[in-house]
């Protein structure tokens, strides 16, 4: 049973983690705050799994680049990653993810503030991103998340168990995009077609966060 209910999931993460589709002006890892390139804004990703890169190849660049021209380029980017590795077994956990891989997008988006003290940040994730921003976010301090000033969710994992937000979160500043068939959005992990076609939000995700920091 186990097997049956990851071959799918493994077979489309592969699938998802395929370069092909990514413009070549766009990167599979962004490290702007790891190199205290800070910005005006900070955007901070968490990536699918098995995704390469930390940035992904399905959304997370994509978004980076549309925001970046909605922003006047007064935007860094980074994704999470050190003991995120975006390994496909912590989908099975409670949390949807593990404990170490929140921990990860904490460490960012604290080190971001640090380093970056006077840039408003964003952030998202796809698939298991998703649950990964879910459980940082809960734990931020009050100072940082009071920074965060909007968040994407592509594939929202713990869709249905957080009630299409996150717990504790401003619903105005979340916005979740849930395509039609993507049955994770139903508390599932069953990888359908819909779930590898985020790419098609990144520009009105982008806009959402725009209108968040402008």
């Amino acid at each position: 049973m186990f097997i049956q209910s990851i071959l799918p999931l493994l077979l489309a993460s592969l699938v998802a983690a395929s370069p092909t589709g990514i413009d070549r002006r766009q990167s599979i890892s962004s490290n702007d705050v790891t190199d205290g390139n800070c910005k005006d804004t900070m955007f901070i990703f968490a990536r699918g799994s098995t995704e390469v890169g930390n940035m992904g190849t399905v959304v997370g660049p994509e978004v980076c680049e549309d925001l970046k021209v909605k922003l006047g380029g007064e935007l860094g980017c980074q994704g999470v990653g050190g003991a995120y590795t975006a390994g496909l077994d912590t989908n099975f956990l409670p949390a949807n993810t593990s404990p170490a891989d929140i921990q990860a997008a904490v460490d960012m988006f604290t080190e971001c503030n640090t380093k970056c003290p006077n840039a408003k940040i964003v952030a998202g994730g796809y698939s298991q991103g998703t649950a990964v921003m879910d459980g940082a976010i809960q734990k931020l301090s009050t100072e940082v998340v009071d920074k965060v000033k909007g968040v994407v969710l592509f594939g929202f994992t713990r869709n249905k168990q957080d009630g299409g937000r996150i717990p504790g979160y401003p619903t105005d500043q979340t916005k979740v995009y849930c395509a039609l068939g993507d049955e994770v959005c139903d508390g599932t992990l069953i990888i359908t077609a819909a779930h590898l076609t985020y790419g098609d939000d990144a520009s009105s995700a982008a806009t959402f966060l725009a209108s968040k920091v402008e």
